[in-house]
């Protein structure tokens, strides 16, 4: 029954997610793809901004929308750790304390390196075992 279901819900993800198409002028609420948290004071966006994300990733990563969008598309490919992995690495190169520093990684190795971590990323095993062991350095 799920998998029956699964097409007309990513279908329905895409359809909402159209207006980030470089073809879209349509492209202004974008309380349909936040489902988690409308914000309405914040649920408009400009034509423009929108298409600024197709001309940099950067920018899209940059944008509190363009983050919720990419994960509304990542959530519909079962792959919203990518982002998650990423998020917590941009957060880790911010910090400046050793002893932060070394919580984070392990929490990032934890949650999202080791085998069979909660939300665990694809990566080769090489470089699985090389960060392994720059952990127990």
């Amino acid at each position: 029954m799920a998998a029956l279901l699964m097409p007309r819900r990513n279908k329905g993800m895409r359809t909402r997610l159209g207006c980030l198409s470089h073809k879209s002028d349509s492209c202004s609420d974008f309380t349909a793809i936040l489902p988690d948290k409308p914000n309405r004071a914040l649920k408009r966006l400009s034509t423009e901004e929108a298409t600024r994300w197709a001309e940099s990733f950067d920018v899209l990563l940059s944008h509190k929308y363009g983050v919720a969008a990419f994960r509304a598309f990542l959530k519909t490919e079962f792959s919203e750790e990518n982002l998650e992995f990423w998020l917590a690495c941009e957060e880790f190169k911010k910090t400046r304390s050793t002893a932060k520093l070394v919580t984070k990684a392990h929490r990032i190795f934890e949650e999202f390196v080791d085998v069979q971590a909660p939300r665990e990323v694809n990566i080769d095993f090489q470089t699985r075992e090389a960060t392994r062991k720059n952990m127990q350095e």
